[in-house]
């Protein structure tokens, strides 16, 4: 079944051939009722009167994107100019050949189709301008949603390679100490790569499931370091109807484990997320310990700017984030407008 989609554009040019042509050539018909004379006379110059559509349609469709924006405004205008005289005379010698009798250049004749030929060329140099810019503007909002979807793919395929260096770093940590937490972290490994795999290639996916996907991360952590790190992960609100754009929050808590563990006395790493029906406030919170410059992670902060520029193409104008990092904690808030409404995708 054919389906095409009438857009706002098609349905105003479609209105404007409609309305202009029924009335540039409809309505001399209309209004020789009574006189029979005259309608015959109208009938005649049926013809005469289709010659305006090539004039017009030369001039939106060729002349304009054509010569006037590749060519300038000078070939344009010598262009116009000879689409005019051309017509003009190929009208007057139609007019002559359906008159039969009637002169060619009877001075009546020559100028109502000079009134006539600049007239449509007239109208037909407006709506050429006007559908041009419409054309212009329309490709270049394809142009940078191309570059910007371009832009969130490459973002989005640095996320899936960081974080699973991240995990298998700690699965290789446990082979080698604790063996018996091995398996464990491995199965959630999987919970985890199936929604990598089934939801990352979604534009927005339900929020229930990324805060799913947030906590069983988590919970790989706690089997990794036991005791040894104080993790808090507390969640207020019900993730109902909302939707967001997968693996957005998991930067921020990763990095709270790379940064918030190790050679740091009592690491804690306080994690919360408070959800209201249209916005969420995520706050991730670790100790940090100073560390010079000179032996800092060349790959530090990746995950941070990748998300940072995620928000501002996604979330312009619907997110505020801090990042703060003093009297030695690091923390990241999160400020976002939510959307709504999904459909549930099968996992």
């Amino acid at each position: 079944m054919l389906n095409i989609k009438i857009t706002s554009d098609r349905l105003f040019r479609l209105l404007f051939h409609l309305l202009f042509w029924g009335m540039l050539l409809g309505w001399p018909i209309f209004s020789s009722a009574g006189n029979e004379k005259f309608r015959e006379f109208v009938i005649k110059m049926i013809p005469v009167s289709l010659m305006h559509i090539p004039l017009f349609l030369i001039n939106t469709e060729w002349l304009i994107p054509g010569v006037l924006r590749k060519r300038g405004v000078g070939s344009y205008l010598l262009s116009l100019l000879a689409l005019i005289v051309s017509f003009t005379v190929l009208q007057l010698a139609m007019r002559g050949w359906v008159l039969g009798s009637e002169p060619l250049f009877q001075l009546r004749y020559v100028f109502i189709t000079v009134v006539f030929v600049l007239m449509v060329t007239g109208i037909a140099t407006a709506y050429g301008f006007i559908t041009d810019m419409v054309d212009q503007e329309k490709a270049r909002q394809e142009e940078q949603q191309e570059r910007l979807q371009s832009e969130l793919g490459f973002l989005r395929s640095q996320i899936s390679p960081h974080f699973i260096f991240n995990i298998l770093n700690s699965i290789v940590y446990l082979i080698r100490t604790k063996s018996n937490q091995a398996e464990a972290v491995t199965i959630k490994l999987s919970e985890l790569m199936r929604y990598l795999l089934y939801q990352e290639s979604h534009k927005q996916v339900p929020l229930e499931q990324e805060v799913a996907y947030l906590s069983n991360y988590v919970e790989l952590q706690r089997l990794r370091f036991e005791e040894d790190v104080s993790i808090h992960f507390d969640v207020e609100g019900e993730a109902t109807a909302q939707v967001l754009e997968p693996m957005l929050l998991i930067p921020f808590v990763e990095n709270a484990f790379k940064h918030g563990v190790g050679m740091i006395e009592d690491p804690l790493i306080d994690i919360r997320l408070i959800i209201s029906e249209k916005e969420l406030l995520f706050s991730v919170r670790n100790k940090i310990a100073p560390e010079p410059p000179e032996d800092k992670d060349t790959s530090s902060g990746i995950g941070l700017r990748n998300v940072q520029r995620r928000l501002e193409l996604l979330y312009p104008k619907k997110h505020h984030l801090d990042i703060d990092a003093e009297n030695g904690w690091f923390q990241v808030t999160l400020q976002l407008t939510l959307d709504r409404v999904y459909e549930k995708a099968a996992v």
